[in-house]
């Protein structure tokens, strides 16, 4: 790996520092916009909600969806989160809203502004839950009315939502969804996991298509990825080959003829949710980055690699497995890569980083950037023309935001 001509010890003591400074404490909701109401909706206390979903828009202002007493709030900053918005309600009557790491609100801004927004909304029977979509075409001010994309009308699991969007209209969303498993119970049949299933609007969320089946016999609970390539959308979900190994697999949502791939061959022999899955990226070269967690017997850890055509690079390994790394996350624009992920030391937990100059051929020494000694979210990376940010969100230091542009030092875009 090629290292960073900084003194590592310098700049870890640098972003310990300058992340203490720059810790923020979101603000609170404003009036509601829009009412929804919800049959069946579980009966969940209020609590805290750590996991979040961000984003920057094209003019590079950042913008949060979180959870706040069972509502959905939307913000933005102007300057790299040192001040956000007043809040914007897109759920003002409470909802139950999937809020853990592997399962957490989307946000994307499409080239005319438009603010898009999809979340899981609980419901009372155990797995139960429905994809829910909203979209703001005055600038983040108000938000429509919520719908359910999930089309079948049963009560069962639609979870694990991805959103993606080419920034010209088309938006795509996928999730994991019960329906294909209920329906061969219901005759008896076997049916191994559940289904990748998908629903997309070409008119920036004004109109959806009906829901279309990806691919059968997928894993349960883990996230699923988006990423736009220049002949569409992909995306990377923990598939179940064979009996129960469960490795991770793409399929095109514009090529279902050609079928999945498998890119992952670590052989996990496990009857179980991992709860662990995998993040997708593209980079100005149409090349997957990936990374993702495994227990099987050819690889253990938390891994990246990247995919140009028909080549692979080697997996390679993230974090001290002592410190059990998960739960990574990666960015690219042009040929920078960054890679977060968080590991836990007995004591504290960290948010760690590692990047590439040049679209992971070769890559810095990993970073610790925060400490926290509560409850956290992951952390996650943004990237764009001109700006990188990580932001971890935790229950004793608050929202914190970190600019790690100047540090990466980009000279691709």
């Amino acid at each position: 790996m090629k290292k960073s001509t900084f003194s590592l010890f310098v700049l870890t003591g640098f972003f310990l520092v300058f992340a203490s400074a720059v810790a923020i404490a979101a603000g609170s909701g404003a009036d509601g916009l829009t009412q929804q109401s919800s049959v069946m909706q579980a009966s969940i206390p209020p609590r805290t909600v750590l996991a979040i979903g961000v984003t920057l828009d094209q003019e590079g202002r950042l913008w949060l969806a979180r959870v706040v007493d069972q509502r959905l709030l939307v913000s933005r900053s102007e300057d790299d989160g040192k001040h956000f918005s007043e809040s914007v309600v897109v759920t003002p009557v409470p909802e139950n809203i999937g809020g853990d790491g592997e399962n957490r609100p989307k946000i994307r801004v499409a080239r005319d502004g438009t603010v898009l927004i999809t979340w899981t909304e609980l419901l009372a029977e155990k797995y139960a839950g429905n994809i829910k979509f909203s979209r703001s075409i005055d600038s983040g001010r108000s938000f429509s009315e919520p719908i359910i994309l999930n089309d079948d009308g049963r009560v069962t699991s639609h979870r694990f939502d991805s959103l993606a969007i080419d920034g010209e209209g088309r938006v795509v969303v996928a999730w994991l969804d019960a329906r294909d498993r209920d329906a061969a119970r219901e005759k008896g049949e076997e049916f191994k996991g559940v289904s990748l299933y998908s629903s997309q609007s070409f008119d920036n969320g004004a109109h959806f298509e009906r829901n279309r089946q990806i691919h059968q016999h997928t894993c349960e609970c883990c996230r699923t990825a988006l990423a736009w390539t220049s002949e569409g959308p992909v995306v990377l979900l923990r598939n179940i080959f064979d009996t129960n190994t469960r490795d991770f697999a793409v399929p095109s949502l514009d090529k279902l003829e050609a079928g999945i791939r498998r890119v992952t061959r670590d052989e996990w022999q496990i009857d179980a949710c991992p709860h662990n899955g995998g993040s997708l990226a593209t980079d100005g070269k149409d090349r997957l980055h990936l990374t993702w967690f495994t227990n099987g017997t050819a690889g253990q850890g938390q891994f990246y690699k990247r995919i140009s055509g028909t080549l692979e690079s080697k997996p390679m390994a993230l974090g001290d497995m002592d410190a059990q790394p998960n739960h990574a996350a990666v960015v690219a624009y042009g040929e920078t890569v960054i890679l977060t992920w968080r590991e836990f030391d007995g004591n504290v937990y960290s948010a760690k980083m590692m990047f590439s100059n040049d679209g992971g051929e070769t890559w810095s020494e990993p970073w610790r950037l925060m400490l926290s000694a509560g409850a956290n979210d992951y952390p996650m990376p943004l990237i764009s023309s001109d700006k990188a940010l990580i932001v971890w969100n935790t229950e004793n230091e608050g929202l914190r935001i970190l600019p790690v542009e100047r540090v990466i030092n980009r000279s691709d875009s």
